[in-house]
């Protein structure tokens, strides 16, 4: 190699460092999160039916996480610090299913729409993606449950109070207070959808994906797929939580975080960024 295209190769490498390095801007993250989403609506029907699948299975981790660590301190340590350690343990559902590509519906709660703002698809193309990614989701995070149910408390690991215990604490309150919870963790899955697209690499992601989702759990805001596997969880274990109990909670939790994604981020981000 002759000491020319030495130095001209040592260039173009170092301005695809700088390029890496560079924040994106917010018409390159705007274009990024259409093409993401333009990509979700040209994919076959049960291509994306099976990513959503298992999008509710690896989402089902958190409450496995989460179902263990209250097992193990309930009564052990401070009502406060056990609520602290078991919001930590949220994230790691979300990790898998977003540094895993697979689809969940409150990330297409922003994701999805975008290009319908961009018209560049329908309404009833949006509905149609909603309806794969929701039900693929809700039957996962059913398999999920089952499955979890079958051999935890055999093994001593999680009790069936524990998973009472979860669902009673998304389940009762009044719609209201849980559409108005469940809006705040749309709003927060929104931003988690932008932000990702704005990251450079998968260390930043997951950083991402942990600051967001501990938001969520430490607040205990209603997530209507995560939700979903500890309430279906406490339904089968107890007639404390009755099925009307877990259709009050799916309902406005899913439109809540529908509502979330759509208006504080979706419209939002798209109306000033496509403006500047």
């Amino acid at each position: 190699m002759t000491p020319q295209r030495f130095e001209r190769k040592k260039e173009q490498s170092q301005k695809i460092r700088e390029d890496f390095q560079k924040p994106k801007t917010e018409s390159e993250i705007l274009d990024e999160e259409i093409e993401l989403g333009l990509r979700e609506y040209r994919r076959s029907n049960v291509g994306l039916l099976i990513s959503a699948f298992s999008a509710g299975l690896e989402i089902g981790f958190s409450v496995y996480l989460i179902a263990i660590i209250h097992f193990l301190y309930v009564g052990h340590i401070s009502p406060n610090n056990l609520h602290l350690v078991m919001a930590l343990s949220y994230p790691v559902g979300f990790i898998f299913v977003a540094i895993g590509r697979s689809e969940l519906f409150t990330e297409h709660t922003t994701l999805a729409v975008i290009p319908l703002l961009n018209r560049s698809v329908s309404i009833k193309d949006l509905l149609f993606l909603w309806l794969i990614i929701y039900f693929g989701n809700l039957a996962g995070g059913y398999v999920f449950a089952l499955i979890l149910n079958s051999f935890a408390p055999a093994m001593g690991i999680i009790d069936k109070q524990t998973f009472v215990f979860l669902a009673e604490k998304l389940t009762r309150y009044d719609w209201s207070i849980i559409l108005g919870s469940s809006i705040g963790a749309g709003w927060l899955m929104g931003i988690l959808s932008w932000l990702v697209a704005s990251s450079q690499d998968t260390i930043s992601r997951i950083v991402i994906i942990f600051i967001v989702t501990f938001l969520i759990g430490i607040g205990g805001l209603h997530h209507s797929i995560l939700g979903s596997v500890e309430v279906f969880s406490g339904l089968i274990n107890s007639p404390e939580i009755t099925f009307p109990d877990y259709l009050k909670f799916q309902i406005w939790a899913t439109i809540g975080n529908a509502v979330g994604g759509i208006v504080f981020v979706a419209i939002i981000k798209y109306s000033h960024t496509s403006r500047s």
